[in-house]
């Protein structure tokens, strides 16, 4: 019967450690993702169902050089399920991932960029009828001093982009952007990216106005729908000060002053951007934290936090829904992984527990043998 009752409670043991692992690592996404749905529009005019975007940013798969193992394995581990989960349930159309998709694109090797872009196609996996977008971040090609043709062209290849392109979704045009080659010093990268948004800048003003156009300036646009403008740096603003939110940066960040070119684009460029294409909606990621801001009083702006649990507690994305004359967002939270953690250590703890218990309670059964055993040796 002891026997017998010990591998009982190794059994219910090791039952129990397995149900908390795989709700933790598993399970735990589920209910918190059913929570999120897609937005409704007010001003929906188009008899076509609304396109439906997922939105998600700074992913920082880590590296070679910088990356632990077990990080490495903790973080990819955890994007997986939450990307492959939120597409079983909510089935985007369409997925924008916006910039610094690796950590150390920068300065990867051959051998090691193709090993993180072997593990980034296992994580973001797709069924065939969704498309994946993936825009350039500093952190893939580098700051802009650190860009040199060879990485952006490598990157380029990869994800099957243009630093400057715009794609139409069933009557949506989707402005993309590498904003790490605005910096407006004349250099050949950046001059080929703004003289080709200028083209595109044209070429859309062009259709909207339904003026007289050559063909080559006349390009697949749709003809009455401003562009949502999607970049990985934010457009110039001072700070994160008005800012607000759970995911909004800290209070000892929020009021730092950003610096051009590096926390945020520069007010030439920015300006530039908006003259140029007067977007109904901009969205960027760079800063990991949530931020919402209104340029000019006219021009909205959404900074999409970091999805990873590296470098937030509380990861999240966007869900957008998109007509021509229409659009609304919803921010989907994921899992926070001090609520993970707190469910690890309460288990621990329940399991120390049980054993002092036990443990307790077969030293005063020892206890009381003894004393038994000494009665009878005195009779």
């Amino acid at each position: 019967m002891p026997a017998f009752t010990g591998k009982l409670r190794l059994m219910v043991l090791v039952l129990w450690v397995s149900c908390v692992f795989i709700f933790c690592e598993y399970v735990i996404y589920f209910p918190t993702i059913l929570r999120c749905s897609w937005p409704e529009m007010t001003d929906h005019k188009d008899f076509r169902a609304p396109l439906r975007a997922l939105f998600l940013s700074d992913t920082h798969l880590l590296g070679a050089i910088r990356g632990h193992w077990f990080d490495k394995l903790r973080r990819e581990w955890q994007m997986e399920r939450a990307f492959q989960t939120a597409l079983w349930l909510l089935k985007p159309e369409v997925v924008f991932i916006l910039g610094d998709i690796f950590d150390e694109g920068k300065w990867s090797s051959p051998k090691d960029w193709e090993d993180d872009v072997r593990r980034f196609k296992q994580i973001f996996r797709h069924p065939s009828d969704m498309e994946l977008v993936v825009l350039i971040g500093n952190h893939d090609i580098g700051f802009h001093h650190e860009m040199t043709r060879y990485k952006l062209e490598r990157f380029e290849k990869v994800f099957n982009l243009t630093s400057a392109r715009i794609i139409t979704k069933r009557g949506v045009n989707f402005l993309l952007v590498n904003s790490v080659a605005l910096h407006g010093d004349h250099c050949p990268i950046c001059k080929s990216v703004e003289s080709e948004l200028h083209h595109l800048s044209q070429a859309l003003n062009c259709s909207v106005q339904a003026t007289h156009c050559n063909m080559g300036q006349r390009d697949n646009f749709s003809s009455i729908c401003p562009v949502c403008a999607f970049q990985h740096y934010p457009l110039y603003r001072a700070s994160d000060s008005k800012c607000t939110g759970v995911d909004a940066a800290p209070p000892n960040e929020r009021y730092k002053q950003f610096h051009e070119r590096y926390d945020v684009l520069s007010q030439d460029a920015s300006k530039m951007l908006l003259w140029w294409f007067q977007p109904r909606l901009i969205l960027s990621g760079h800063t990991h934290s949530g931020c919402e801001f209104l340029h000019e009083n006219r021009f909205p702006e959404v900074s999409v936090p970091s999805f990873s649990w590296r470098n937030r507690n509380n990861p999240s994305f966007i869900l957008g829904s998109f007509s021509q004359s229409d659009f609304a967002l919803s921010k989907c939270f994921l899992p926070e992984e001090s609520s993970v953690i707190a469910v690890y250590c309460g288990s621990v703890l329940v399991i120390a527990l049980i054993t002092l218990s036990h443990l307790s309670v077969f030293r005063r059964a020892l206890r009381l043998a003894n004393r038994l055993l000494g009665k009878q040796k005195s009779i």
